[in-house]
């Protein structure tokens, strides 16, 4: 009796349902993952993220230059909760896929994040404090978009990077907004935004425009008097935390797993450093595992080049003299080629010798080679000194020529002495290791600095790369600066012991690491500069197109019949967007004017409601679309599909502030109200106008796809019959 009084049976549970909000996530999870193995080919970029998923299922390390790794992952992680082993070639578009690959859980992440945009732009707009039937418009404007439909049923990113950008926004609103349990959704929007730099870098932009909002509002409440200092600190410090620390300490534990997952040799070994390469499983690793650590008067060596990128190359020599004269006329010494070979070669091995020393073997113990030390370099295969003179080099007069020295009796005395700069020793320490120390060698008689030039030679060359000494050089430029890669201690003294012994492979077990700071480092330099060859494309684009749809891409086309996918626009919600755009910056102009003569127009509260829907929607369009109008680099539509989002998140918001605080007449918003139903209307209209070049069924006939060329400048492709 005493439990059930306090109890108070019986126990009654009362729950709240959005059905529109469950209708429009019903209709999004339909559109975006029915039929989702249609095509069974292999459909546009899904050729490029595809190669990368791959080396993920084989752990092979690689480098993409558009982005960190976590979409990647993502993308690897339906992989493989499909089953996937990594042995597809994905060469070309359109391959079909084998049957033993699960195509449906390759493409399930990301339309699952693109069915979930709908329903996070539904409460995002409700955050932004407009009404339910505003945000049901938003949603329905996202559901019909034809563009991001296509966009969010391929293994590609876009979707990703908007589900979580939504996610950001709508998390931070919420906090801002709620009353109770607000830290877990900024904690949520910090995640958030963690993920949307580790999607793509352009996921940045959206990410200060968050924190630039938060901003606002944080130096709102300091400027709170109703609330006490030690609040406004706390609160202060949990919203950097939340939003600054944790996105920071996401993105470098993205590229810890990135790092530790990948850790075999691969294709894209040779952008990095010698170090880095030697931390990976097999490749590089199983050469120089065991080399000594630290170079010795005595050690046999080659030399990289830290700037030889994308393809490395070590210093070299050859019995081939430069020649008497060249094509314009200059001289040259006659010595003999000293040049950077992008191959490994046994000619690419010196030995460091004591120039007060005849001896080419190494002592017992070894005398390391410090910082400071002076020295020589003996070519190994044909014993000729590494050398400098005043004599200009064969591609970069401006610099001075390197040779193997040989003595022609012509009043050119050798000149073979070469200081250590150990340029790391800071890191390191001041004696000169292997793979870790990063050395300039510059030259005693003219204190020129040895350096890869990078210009390939003529024939007589062999297209070999130039390396010269330069006195007039930046003082941290990496071509200037060599890394021993492979490494043994020296035996032979005599040459013919030498050769043979140069020959033959080195091997001691003993193994080495970078740290993973180092590796985190060296990574995102290579990212941000490494780049790879921009080609024009077929369906490139410039940003001003993307705005009036000029353009559209040929996702994927049939073998042998009519049935095609294509990246194309809603043209009418497109318009309506832009409409959007231009009527909430003049109106905005409009207010401020207006404002400024004392002249308020709605009050405060919806004053504020209206800049904060500025703040997010049209700042949220200008991050997303003007940094494309700054970049060299080749551009597709697709890049414009996060910024349209914006649009259609503020066309029904501003629609509904029109009908409620512009339009006094109930004869105007009526009005108002049947036309916007007539714009919807003619979205769905087209909507199921371009449903087949969406879905890529039913198959047209050449006449109705011509029909739906409703642009002289998109490319749809028929075949004739």
């Amino acid at each position: 009796i005493w439990v059930s009084e306090m109890l108070q049976l019986p126990l009654v549970v009362t729950a709240q349902v959005d059905l529109l909000l469950v209708l429009v996530s019903l209709l999004a999870f339909w559109t975006r993952l029915s039929h989702l193995s249609y095509p069974n080919a292999v459909v546009f970029d899904e050729v490029y993220y595809g190669q990368f998923v791959s080396l993920y299922m084989k752990r092979v390390f690689f480098i993409d230059d558009s982005g960190p790794p976590l979409g990647h992952m993502i993308l690897a992680f339906g992989a493989y909760l499909g089953g996937f082993d990594g042995n597809f070639v994905w060469n070309r578009i359109g391959a079909e896929y084998p049957t033993t690959v699960n195509v449906w859980s390759l493409r399930l992440l990301p339309a699952l994040c693109g069915a979930l945009c709908v329903p996070l732009v539904y409460l995002l707009t409700l955050e932004l404090k407009f009404s339910h039937l505003s945000a049901l418009g938003a949603a329905v404007l996202l559901l019909l978009e034809n563009s991001l439909i296509v966009q969010s049923r391929f293994m590609l990113l876009e979707s990703v990077l908007i589900f979580f950008v939504l996610l950001a926004f709508f998390s931070y609103l919420r906090f801002h907004n709620a009353s109770w349990s607000r830290y877990i959704w900024l904690i949520l929007s910090g995640v958030s935004c963690g993920a949307v730099v580790g999607v793509k870098y352009m996921g940045l932009f959206s990410y200060l425009l968050l924190l630039v909002v938060a901003s606002l509002h944080t130096w709102k409440l300091i400027g709170d008097k109703t609330i006490s200092h030690r609040n406004v600190c706390v609160q202060c410090v949990h919203r950097v935390l939340c939003l600054v620390v944790v996105p920071v300490l996401l993105y470098v534990f993205w590229f810890y797993v990135h790092l530790s997952f990948l850790n075999r040799s691969g294709p894209h070994d040779q952008l990095m450093s010698s170090a880095f390469q030697a931390s990976l499983q097999g490749g590089l690793s199983r050469i120089t595992r065991g080399q000594p650590l630290e170079v010795a008067y005595g050690s046999q060596v080659t030399l990289r080049s830290s700037v030889s990128q994308p393809i490395p190359c070590w210093l070299h020599s050859h019995k081939v003299n430069y020649p008497i004269r060249y094509d314009n006329g200059r001289g040259s010494s006659h010595q003999q080629q000293v040049t950077c070979y992008p191959f490994k070669d046994v000619n690419n091995w010196w030995i460091i010798k004591d120039p007060g020393r005849q001896q080419l073997v190494v002592d017992t113990p070894p005398r390391p080679v410090r910082h400071g030390d002076v020295i020589q370099l003996v070519h190994g295969m044909t014993s000729r000194f590494l050398n400098s003179h005043d004599v200009a080099a064969p591609m970069s007069p401006h610099t001075q020529e390197v040779s193997g020295y040989i003595d022609f009796n012509v009043s050119m005395p050798a000149q073979n002495l070469w200081r250590v700069d150990i340029s790391n020793r800071e890191a390191e320490s001041e004696v000169w290791k292997t793979i870790l120390s990063e050395v300039r060698l510059v030259h005693v008689n003219t204190s020129a600095v040895l350096k890869l030039s990078g210009v390939p030679l003529p024939d007589w060359g062999f297209r070999q790369l130039e390396v010269v000494a330069d006195k007039l050089f930046k003082a941290h430029s990496s071509s200037l600066e060599w890394t021993v890669e492979e490494h043994r201690y020296g035996t032979s003294q005599e040459q013919k012991e030498r050769e043979a012994e140069l020959h033959s492979p080195t091997h001691i077990d003993v193994d080495r690491k970078i740290s993973f700071w180092a590796k985190f480092v060296e990574l995102q330099w290579k990212m941000l500069t490494v780049k790879q060859e921009e080609s024009e494309h077929k369906y490139s684009s410039s940003p001003l197109e993307w705005i009036t749809m000029e353009t559209n891409i040929a996702y994927w086309l049939h073998s042998s019949t009519n049935a095609q996918i294509h990246l194309i626009g809603n043209p009418v919600s497109w318009g309506v967007g832009n409409l959007s755009l231009l009527a909430y910056q003049l109106l905005a102009v409009v207010y401020l004017l207006r404002r400024r003569r004392g002249l308020k127009d709605v009050p405060d509260g919806v004053w504020d409601q209206f800049v904060c829907l500025g703040c997010v929607c049209v700042g949220g369009w200008l991050v997303n679309f003007v940094p494309f109008l700054l970049m060299d680099k080749t551009l597709f539509l697709y890049h414009y599909l996060p910024a349209l989002c914006y649009l259609y998140l503020l066309s029904p918001a501003l629609l509904e502030h029109a009908h409620t605080h512009l339009l006094s007449s109930l004869t105007h918003q009526r009005a108002l109200c049947v036309g916007a139903l007539a714009v919807l209307l003619s979205i769905f209209l087209t909507y199921r106008t371009f449903c087949p070049l969406t879905y890529g069924s039913p198959e047209l006939s050449a006449h109705q796809l011509q029909g739906l060329k409703w642009r002289d400048t998109w490319d749809i492709l028929y075949r004739r019959r």
